[in-house]
Protein backbone atom coordinates (compact mmCIF):
# COMPACT_ATOMS: atom_id res chain seq x y z
CA UNK A 1 0.00 0.00 0.00
CA UNK A 2 3.13 2.53 0.53
CA UNK A 3 3.70 2.40 -3.12
CA UNK A 4 0.13 2.76 -3.64
CA UNK A 5 -0.05 5.89 -2.10
CA UNK A 6 3.14 7.01 -2.80
CA UNK A 7 1.95 7.46 -6.77
CA UNK A 8 -1.38 8.33 -5.26
CA UNK A 9 0.29 11.56 -3.81
CA UNK A 10 2.71 12.45 -6.61
CA UNK A 11 -0.83 12.80 -9.08
CA UNK A 12 -2.71 14.77 -6.25
CA UNK A 13 0.43 17.01 -6.33
CA UNK A 14 0.30 17.22 -10.12
CA UNK A 15 -3.25 18.60 -10.05
CA UNK A 16 -2.85 21.09 -7.57
CA UNK A 17 0.83 22.01 -8.90
CA UNK A 18 -1.19 22.96 -12.32
CA UNK A 19 -4.08 25.24 -12.86
CA UNK A 20 -6.32 21.40 -13.98
CA UNK A 21 -7.75 20.74 -10.70
CA UNK A 22 -8.38 24.35 -9.89
CA UNK A 23 -9.54 25.66 -13.43
CA UNK A 24 -12.24 22.02 -13.31
CA UNK A 25 -13.01 22.92 -9.18
CA UNK A 26 -14.71 26.15 -10.42
CA UNK A 27 -16.13 25.74 -13.04
CA UNK A 28 -17.93 23.01 -11.73
CA UNK A 29 -18.86 24.83 -8.33
CA UNK A 30 -20.00 27.64 -10.87
CA UNK A 31 -22.49 25.58 -12.66
CA UNK A 32 -23.49 23.86 -10.00
CA UNK A 33 -24.44 26.80 -7.90
CA UNK A 34 -26.20 28.49 -11.04
CA UNK A 35 -28.52 25.21 -11.44
CA UNK A 36 -28.85 25.08 -7.57
CA UNK A 37 -30.01 28.70 -7.60
CA UNK A 38 -32.68 28.07 -10.36
CA UNK A 39 -34.21 25.42 -8.96
CA UNK A 40 -34.61 27.01 -5.67
CA UNK A 41 -36.07 30.41 -7.33
CA UNK A 42 -38.42 27.63 -8.87
CA UNK A 43 -39.39 25.84 -5.91
CA UNK A 44 -39.99 29.34 -3.92
CA UNK A 45 -42.03 30.26 -6.89
CA UNK A 46 -44.27 27.14 -6.54
CA UNK A 47 -44.81 27.39 -3.25
CA UNK A 48 -45.48 30.90 -3.05
CA UNK A 49 -48.53 30.03 -5.89
CA UNK A 50 -49.43 27.61 -3.60
CA UNK A 51 -50.04 28.95 -0.47
CA UNK A 52 -53.06 29.81 -1.05
CA UNK A 53 -54.33 26.19 -1.26
CA UNK A 54 -52.76 24.17 1.73
CA UNK A 55 -53.21 20.68 0.21
CA UNK A 56 -51.10 21.36 -2.31
CA UNK A 57 -48.76 22.97 -0.46
CA UNK A 58 -48.08 20.06 1.87
CA UNK A 59 -47.65 17.97 -1.38
CA UNK A 60 -44.30 20.10 -2.61
CA UNK A 61 -40.96 18.24 -1.50
CA UNK A 62 -37.78 19.97 -1.65
CA UNK A 63 -35.98 16.55 -2.26
CA UNK A 64 -38.18 15.93 -5.38
CA UNK A 65 -38.06 19.30 -6.43
CA UNK A 66 -34.68 20.75 -5.99
CA UNK A 67 -32.28 18.25 -4.91
CA UNK A 68 -33.64 15.65 -7.89
CA UNK A 69 -32.90 17.58 -10.96
CA UNK A 70 -29.94 19.09 -9.19
CA UNK A 71 -28.17 15.80 -8.82
CA UNK A 72 -28.63 14.91 -12.33
CA UNK A 73 -27.41 18.34 -13.62
CA UNK A 74 -23.88 17.29 -11.53
CA UNK A 75 -24.38 14.61 -13.88
CA UNK A 76 -24.19 16.00 -16.72
CA UNK A 77 -21.32 18.46 -15.70
CA UNK A 78 -19.43 15.81 -14.33
CA UNK A 79 -19.89 14.25 -18.26
CA UNK A 80 -18.04 17.16 -19.11
CA UNK A 81 -15.58 17.73 -16.38
CA UNK A 82 -14.11 13.86 -15.94
CA UNK A 83 -12.40 13.20 -19.21
CA UNK A 84 -10.21 16.95 -18.48
CA UNK A 85 -9.62 15.45 -15.25
CA UNK A 86 -8.24 11.98 -16.42
CA UNK A 87 -7.23 12.45 -19.77
CA UNK A 88 -3.54 12.92 -18.69
CA UNK A 89 -3.19 10.61 -16.22
CA UNK A 90 -1.53 7.87 -18.32
CA UNK A 91 -0.94 9.45 -21.65
CA UNK A 92 1.52 12.28 -20.54
CA UNK A 93 4.15 9.50 -19.08
CA UNK A 94 4.21 8.17 -22.50
CA UNK A 95 3.99 11.36 -24.34
CA UNK A 96 6.94 12.42 -21.84
CA UNK A 97 8.47 9.23 -22.37
CA UNK A 98 8.57 8.20 -18.83
CA UNK A 99 6.52 5.89 -19.14
CA UNK A 100 8.98 2.88 -19.70
CA UNK A 101 10.88 3.69 -16.76
CA UNK A 102 7.67 4.20 -14.78
CA UNK A 103 6.54 0.23 -15.97
CA UNK A 104 10.12 -0.84 -15.50
CA UNK A 105 10.29 0.36 -11.54
CA UNK A 106 9.87 -2.42 -8.73
CA UNK A 107 6.09 -0.50 -8.46
CA UNK A 108 3.93 -3.07 -9.78
CA UNK A 109 1.14 -2.22 -12.77
CA UNK A 110 -1.63 -2.49 -10.64
CA UNK A 111 0.07 -0.40 -8.02
CA UNK A 112 0.35 2.31 -10.70
CA UNK A 113 -3.10 2.21 -11.92
CA UNK A 114 -4.69 2.00 -8.42
CA UNK A 115 -2.72 5.08 -7.08
CA UNK A 116 -3.27 7.00 -9.73
CA UNK A 117 -7.07 6.63 -9.86
CA UNK A 118 -7.27 6.85 -6.59
CA UNK A 119 -5.98 10.75 -6.82
CA UNK A 120 -8.61 11.37 -9.59
CA UNK A 121 -10.93 10.15 -7.12
CA UNK A 122 -9.61 12.27 -4.42
CA UNK A 123 -10.01 15.15 -6.70
CA UNK A 124 -14.07 13.75 -7.40
CA UNK A 125 -14.33 13.74 -3.86
CA UNK A 126 -13.05 17.18 -3.34
CA UNK A 127 -15.67 18.39 -5.76
CA UNK A 128 -18.70 16.83 -4.28
CA UNK A 129 -17.79 17.44 -0.91
CA UNK A 130 -17.24 21.31 -1.94
CA UNK A 131 -20.90 21.21 -2.91
CA UNK A 132 -22.07 20.36 -0.02
CA UNK A 133 -22.14 23.64 1.31
CA UNK A 134 -25.71 24.08 -1.13
CA UNK A 135 -27.32 21.36 1.14
CA UNK A 136 -26.33 23.37 4.29
CA UNK A 137 -28.67 26.27 3.13
CA UNK A 138 -31.59 24.03 2.47
CA UNK A 139 -31.39 22.53 6.16
CA UNK A 140 -30.59 26.20 7.29
CA UNK A 141 -33.55 27.38 5.62
CA UNK A 142 -35.80 24.73 4.98
CA UNK A 143 -36.82 20.80 5.91
CA UNK A 144 -35.52 18.24 3.07
CA UNK A 145 -35.16 14.56 4.42
CA UNK A 146 -31.19 13.36 4.87
CA UNK A 147 -31.32 9.54 3.60
CA UNK A 148 -32.26 11.24 -0.13
CA UNK A 149 -29.72 13.88 -0.77
CA UNK A 150 -26.89 10.69 1.14
CA UNK A 151 -27.94 8.25 -1.43
CA UNK A 152 -28.20 10.82 -4.33
CA UNK A 153 -24.79 11.72 -3.33
CA UNK A 154 -23.66 8.40 -3.33
CA UNK A 155 -24.73 7.55 -6.58
CA UNK A 156 -23.28 10.35 -8.31
CA UNK A 157 -19.56 9.48 -6.39
CA UNK A 158 -20.03 5.91 -7.79
CA UNK A 159 -21.21 7.19 -11.15
CA UNK A 160 -17.88 9.86 -11.05
CA UNK A 161 -15.99 6.60 -10.23
CA UNK A 162 -17.00 4.77 -13.16
CA UNK A 163 -16.75 7.49 -15.36
CA UNK A 164 -12.68 7.97 -13.99
CA UNK A 165 -12.21 4.18 -14.80
CA UNK A 166 -13.35 4.87 -18.54
CA UNK A 167 -11.18 8.14 -18.29
CA UNK A 168 -7.95 6.22 -17.36
CA UNK A 169 -8.65 3.15 -19.96
CA UNK A 170 -8.59 6.01 -22.57
CA UNK A 171 -5.23 7.74 -21.45
CA UNK A 172 -3.75 4.60 -21.19
CA UNK A 173 -4.59 3.81 -25.05
CA UNK A 174 -3.24 7.26 -26.36
CA UNK A 175 -0.27 9.70 -25.42
CA UNK A 176 -2.98 12.51 -26.81
CA UNK A 177 -4.16 13.83 -24.10
CA UNK A 178 -7.12 15.48 -26.53
CA UNK A 179 -7.85 12.53 -28.06
CA UNK A 180 -8.22 10.63 -24.63
CA UNK A 181 -10.94 13.32 -23.55
CA UNK A 182 -12.74 13.44 -26.63
CA UNK A 183 -12.79 9.18 -26.72
CA UNK A 184 -13.48 9.38 -22.90
CA UNK A 185 -16.21 11.89 -23.61
CA UNK A 186 -18.01 10.08 -26.61
CA UNK A 187 -17.44 6.81 -24.59
CA UNK A 188 -18.95 7.98 -21.99
CA UNK A 189 -22.25 9.93 -23.84
CA UNK A 190 -22.85 6.97 -25.47
CA UNK A 191 -23.80 4.89 -22.42
CA UNK A 192 -25.61 7.91 -21.06
CA UNK A 193 -28.46 7.89 -23.92
CA UNK A 194 -28.39 4.24 -23.96
CA UNK A 195 -31.39 4.88 -22.31
CA UNK A 196 -33.38 6.49 -24.71
CA UNK A 197 -32.46 3.85 -27.11
CA UNK A 198 -34.73 1.69 -24.88
CA UNK A 199 -37.93 3.42 -25.51
CA UNK A 200 -37.47 2.08 -29.41
CA UNK A 201 -36.54 -1.24 -28.23
CA UNK A 202 -38.57 -4.29 -27.21
CA UNK A 203 -38.54 -6.99 -25.06
CA UNK A 204 -34.68 -8.21 -24.19
CA UNK A 205 -33.18 -5.64 -26.06
CA UNK A 206 -34.84 -3.15 -24.46
CA UNK A 207 -33.78 -4.72 -20.98
CA UNK A 208 -30.14 -5.18 -21.90
CA UNK A 209 -30.34 -1.31 -22.66
CA UNK A 210 -31.60 -0.40 -20.20
CA UNK A 211 -29.10 -2.09 -17.53
CA UNK A 212 -26.12 -1.08 -19.59
CA UNK A 213 -27.28 2.91 -19.44
CA UNK A 214 -25.67 5.33 -16.87
CA UNK A 215 -29.16 7.06 -16.60
CA UNK A 216 -30.71 4.29 -15.47
CA UNK A 217 -28.98 3.57 -12.86
CA UNK A 218 -28.26 6.95 -11.37
CA UNK A 219 -31.72 7.54 -11.66
CA UNK A 220 -33.18 5.67 -8.93
CA UNK A 221 -30.38 7.11 -6.19
CA UNK A 222 -31.46 10.32 -7.00
CA UNK A 223 -35.10 9.64 -5.45
CA UNK A 224 -33.11 8.14 -1.75
CA UNK A 225 -33.72 4.48 -3.39
CA UNK A 226 -30.63 2.64 -3.01
CA UNK A 227 -30.63 -1.23 -4.95
CA UNK A 228 -28.03 -3.79 -4.59
CA UNK A 229 -27.93 -3.84 -8.39
CA UNK A 230 -27.39 -0.73 -8.96
CA UNK A 231 -23.89 -0.86 -6.47
CA UNK A 232 -22.86 -4.01 -8.65
CA UNK A 233 -23.32 -2.21 -11.92
CA UNK A 234 -21.29 0.42 -10.88
CA UNK A 235 -18.43 -1.67 -9.12
CA UNK A 236 -18.24 -3.99 -11.96
CA UNK A 237 -17.74 -1.03 -14.56
CA UNK A 238 -14.74 0.48 -12.12
CA UNK A 239 -13.51 -2.89 -12.30
CA UNK A 240 -13.97 -3.35 -15.91
CA UNK A 241 -11.89 0.10 -16.76
CA UNK A 242 -9.17 -0.55 -14.68
CA UNK A 243 -8.99 -4.11 -15.79
CA UNK A 244 -9.05 -2.71 -19.57
CA UNK A 245 -5.98 -0.20 -18.26
CA UNK A 246 -3.70 -3.45 -16.98
CA UNK A 247 -3.75 -4.89 -20.54
CA UNK A 248 -3.18 -2.12 -22.36
CA UNK A 249 -0.05 -1.43 -19.91
CA UNK A 250 0.35 -5.02 -19.95
CA UNK A 251 0.62 -5.38 -23.54
CA UNK A 252 2.65 -2.51 -23.86
CA UNK A 253 5.27 -3.79 -21.61
CA UNK A 254 5.92 -7.05 -23.46
CA UNK A 255 6.42 -5.46 -26.51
Amino acid sequence: MSNVWAVCKKEIKSYFTSPIAYVAITVFLILVGFFFQSLIWWFNTQSMQMAQNPYYLQQMNINQMVFSPLFHNISIILLLMIPLLTMRLLSEEKKINTDELLYTSPISINQIILGKYLASLFVLLVMLLLTGFLTILTFVYGNPEVKPILIGYLGLFLMGAAFMAVGIFFSSVTENQVVAAVLTFGSLLLFWVLNWASYSAGGMWKEILNYVSFFQHFDDMTKGILDTTDLVYYVSFVFLGLFLTHSVIQSRRWR
